[in-house]
């Protein structure tokens, strides 16, 4: 993540005492597992807020389940078994925010690439993975786009499918491109066209993210982290 952005992680679970009253009551009906991600991934959020000088404060889901965040602060969480973060960053320094994580292991259904990948990133998987086998290219390309659709959603308050993205990774810079297949949002007078991002394997973990600063180039491709 870029300096001016707050980044926290956990690897173990917070007591539910840490949710506020109306963050239990979202999850009041939830399994335990569920209950124990939502409490911790909140606390990583608002020791994030802490680090950037805001007081502790209820994140609840709003539209599509994206956090709803204090005036002043864009933000991102994320889970998976084993692992909890949140970045924060001020909104006068960050227009947009993407962070997911996942383990390193194949989709559990070979259906399921069909729906996320379009055929020329099936063949940029094949590819990486016979010269690069020990990441799980289809978890880590499905990742990249959960970070795009954070970002995005926020800026376009609309749906953005999977195939409507063309994402290339870039394994010897730990970087990835995504091509937007729809109109953009328009930030700062500029209609996006894509995003850039970074990723990340270790400990078993895929990590990617993306965070849109406010320089947006003039052929509307974001600069990212």
């Amino acid at each position: 993540m870029p300096p001016h952005v707050a980044f926290v992680e956990a690897f173990d679970d917070v007591p539910l005492s840490t949710l506020f009253p109306e963050e239990a009551q979202v999850v009041a009906r939830a399994v335990e597992s569920r209950r124990r991600e939502f409490a911790t991934v909140r606390s990583c959020a608002r020791i994030a807020m802490g680090r950037l000088g805001f007081a502790p404060a209820p994140l609840l889901p709003g539209l599509r389940g994206a956090p709803g965040w204090p005036d002043g602060l864009i933000g991102t969480m994320t889970h998976c078994t084993g692992y909890r973060a949140a970045a924060v960053g001020r909104a006068a320094e960050l227009l947009g925010i993407g962070m997911d994580a996942e383990r390193n292991e194949p989709l559990p259904n070979p259906g399921i690439l069909r729906h996320i990948a379009r055929p020329e990133e099936q063949r940029q998987l094949a590819l990486l993975a016979s010269e690069h086998p020990g990441v799980c290219w289809d978890r880590l390309l499905f990742s990249a786009k959960e970070s795009v659709y954070k970002t995005w959603f926020p800026l376009a308050r609309v749906f953005l499918d999977f195939l409507e993205c063309r994402v290339t990774l870039h394994p010897g810079t730990g970087t990835f491109s995504a091509r937007l297949l729809v109109p953009g949002p328009v930030v700062e007078g500029v209609r996006l066209s894509g995003f850039t991002g970074h990723w990340a394997v270790r400990g078993g973990l895929i990590l990617t993210a993306i965070a849109l600063t406010p320089s947006v180039s003039a052929g509307g491709r974001a600069s990212g982290a």
